[in-house]
């Protein structure tokens, strides 16, 4: 028999506690806390969201169940239904937001020169949301329509490892556009967007923090060719043109040129128009580059199947915020432990080793390297070609 530590214990060792332990107390997550204090309260949370639990009382009757283990991985006493779900419902949700975006540092520094299938330099993010559909007498806080509730996940995902480094939660009534006004741009990076994302004037103060673009141009696009660049049409290219707008108010948010860039497939004969601030990348890796807009909603369908954020725990806007950034971290903490340990596995395969061998007393590395490659889901480096991806918006 195995003396050593538990799998979930070895898992939890590549927190960053002294940072968590930042967050609790920038947010006064222990004061006059007699039991759950707010570490275990996330160990608590990670369980369920790595052992897949339904309920409040799922996750207690399962914890119960274990005995001793709990102990030897940092949950100090048994957890009670009701001392569980108020702390979700009472304790800041900052304090979990603020420690993701700790680990979103540090998967950062570890993916920064992970490759993505187009030959680039600069860092690049895609920008999307999904909705959450939620039962409107049970979450009045997120009316999205008039009998309906629902939260909107606004994401940003850096290409180089597909994890998100901005998350913004919102009732699902808040328009896309609008959460451009909440991010902050690195110069030199590329952000890539469908063209519900097309207000000129937000993206000119993007233009303007020396960051670019890549969208896709609406049908009514009103411009003025200034001149044209020649292309390789047997790549698909159309056109390469630099263009000012027309339009009165357009003209007045971007008074800059822009870049208009057509590509068709030449099996399907489809036309997209991409728009763009940049004028040094050639035009096919611009087009290649909004081909890479698709990791995000494969990463949405993604923690959709695979991490509890489709039904919560909790009904208050803090659990639901509570519930998501704790699933967000349990996300980055594996794509973590899969880049330090450099593993082959897929994080869908790594999630499923995890599930089940928690509370074994076994090195963790051998736990997750016992599965053949065979068995390894694709991950999200895997898409279809080009056409087919460009569709939608």
């Amino acid at each position: 028999m195995n003396e050593g530590r538990t799998v979930f214990a070895q898992l939890m060792d590549e927190l960053p506690k002294y940072e968590f332990d930042k967050c609790v107390r920038r947010y006064g997550g222990n004061h006059r806390v007699r039991s759950l204090p707010t570490y275990e309260q996330f160990l608590v949370m990670a369980f369920a969201q790595l052992t897949y639990r339904e309920s409040l009382r799922d996750i207690t009757t399962c914890l119960g169940a274990i005995g001793p283990k709990l102990y030897h991985s940092g949950i100090r006493q048994a957890v009670a239904r009701s001392t569980l779900a108020d702390a979700n419902e009472k304790r800041d949700w900052r304090i979990f937001a603020n420690f993701a975006h700790v680990l979103i540092e540090r998967a950062s520094a570890l993916y920064a020169d992970e490759p993505f299938g187009v030959e680039l330099q600069q860092a690049a993010y895609a920008l999307d949301s999904t909705t959450i559909d939620l039962c409107f007498s049970l979450f009045p806080w997120a009316k999205f329509r008039r009998h309906k509730a629902a939260i909107k996940l606004h994401t940003l995902l850096t290409l180089r490892g597909n994890f998100p480094t901005v998350v913004i939660l919102t009732p699902g009534k808040v328009h896309d556009v609008n959460i451009l006004d909440d991010l902050s741009y690195e110069a030199g990076s590329f952000y890539i967007m469908d063209r519900g994302y097309l207000d000129f004037a937000r993206l000119h103060r993007l233009h303007s923090a020396s960051a670019f673009f890549v969208t896709r141009a609406k049908h009514n696009f009103r411009f003025q060719r200034r001149y044209s660049r020649p292309v390789d049409k047997r790549a698909g290219l159309r056109f390469d043109q630099t263009v000012i707008l027309t339009g009165f108010y357009a003209r007045r948010d971007y008074p800059d040129p822009l870049r208009r860039i057509g590509f068709r497939d030449p099996p399907t004969g489809q036309a997209l128009v991409f728009l763009t601030n940049n004028f040094t990348e050639p035009a096919l890796t611009i087009a290649q580059l909004y081909r890479c807009r698709w990791r995000i909603e494969l990463f949405f369908k993604w923690i959709k199947q695979h991490l509890r954020i489709k039904a919560f725990y909790g009904t208050s806007d803090n659990a639901v915020r509570t519930q998501v950034w704790i699933a967000i971290s349990v996300y980055l903490l594996v794509a973590i432990l899969k880049k330090r340990l450099r593993l082959p596995a897929s994080l869908y395969t790594m999630l499923q080793i995890l599930s089940i061998t928690l509370f074994e007393k076994t090195p963790i590395l051998q736990a997750l390297s016992q599965t053949p490659s065979s068995t390894i889901m694709p991950d999200l480096n895997n898409q279809p070609d080009l056409p087919g991806l460009l569709t939608g918006q």
